[in-house]
């Protein structure tokens, strides 16, 4: 299932590279976390390519003051202080490119992450995609988080083959994710708790003609069901009785996670995966602090740098 509640519209690409490149690191996700990933990646002579959708677009981008970040005396908002940091890492070598993640394949030694303008490929992806802020939440959604609900741009897409998959919302960006979709699903149930849809009148009428997607208006997400992962979801349409609509995971157990938590991380924020680290608001126990997420990207990094160089140990001269 993918509970698609936060998907933003890709905004205008920079700095991109050619379609198909290979490189060693891709940082997912360029706040704090990933911005000090690619730096101590790019300072340890790695290749490294960071995709992002813009220095605002995240929970410190949007902070106007910050007055607690270590060495830095005076108050600066988050976005100044996030483009200090890729400044940095930038002078090391780092690419950052402002595009939307549409799918990722992280099995196998040759990771691929696609987007709207190109195919990138690398040993290493280090996934930073910060918080995933909701307000009222419902039955099963903490439970499941990770394992179906998702509220994460980085859509697994291709991952969706013949699936029924369902998405949340009324907007632009909930059509825009439908829409993508219907490349991989059987079947997408867009769920929307208005009446009217609130998108431009061209998305709404292809959504509208579209054989995969099926509409339903006015009803409310009351809960999600599910064992191991997503299963189901419950929706209560305006003066009728609740309705089962059967949908299926979200993640297809690419990545693991923790009984009813997130993505289950060692202490150098590896996952199951071999290769692929997380770091940052994404994780369930992480202190959301814009010092913390930096310094689990340092780490990160040079678990990164030690696995692709086949040393036991990681590395802590700060000369590097």
């Amino acid at each position: 299932m993918s509970l698609e509640l936060i998907l933003p519209l890709a905004p205008p690409t920079q700095g991109l590279l050619p379609t198909a490149t290979d490189v060693d690191v891709i940082v997912i996700g360029g706040g704090p976390a990933g911005a000090t990933a690619a730096l101590y990646a790019s300072r340890a002579n790695l290749v490294t390519l960071v995709l992002d959708k813009g220095i605002t677009a995240g929970a410190l981008g949007q902070t106007p003051r910050i007055a607690n970040y270590p060495g830095v005396l005076e108050e600066i908002s988050g976005a100044e202080l996030v483009a200090l940091i890729r400044r940095q890492a930038e002078s090391f070598g780092a690419t950052f490119v402002q595009d939307r993640v549409q799918a990722v394949d992280l099995v196998g030694n040759r990771k691929a992450v696609y987007t709207n303008h190109g195919t990138f490929f690398a040993p290493v992806v280090i996934i930073t995609t910060g918080s995933m802020v909701r307000g009222r939440r419902v039955e099963g959604e903490d439970r499941l988080q990770g394992r179906g609900v998702s509220y994460c741009a980085t859509c697994d897409g291709a991952l969706f083959q013949n699936q029924d998959v369902a998405v949340i919302g009324n907007d632009e960006e909930a059509l825009d994710a439908a829409l993508f979709l219907t490349r991989f699903a059987r079947h997408i149930h867009l769920v929307s708790r208005t009446m009217e849809l609130r998108a431009a009148a061209g998305p709404t009428a292809v959504l509208a003609e579209h054989p995969k997607i099926e509409l339903t208006r006015g009803p409310s997400l009351r809960g999600i069901r599910g064992e191991a992962h997503v299963e189901s979801i419950l929706i209560s349409p305006r003066g009728g009785p609740t309705r089962t609509l059967p949908v299926t995971d979200f993640l297809d157990g690419q990545v693991g996670n923790r009984p009813g938590e997130c993505l289950q991380v060692d202490r150098e924020f590896r996952t199951n995966l071999t290769g692929v680290f997380a770091v940052g608001d994404l994780l369930c126990d992480h202190v959301k602090q814009a010092v913390v997420a930096a310094a689990e990207g340092a780490v990160a990094a040079m678990a990164a740098e030690k696995q692709l160089h086949g040393r036991r140990r990681l590395s802590f001269d700060w000369a590097k």
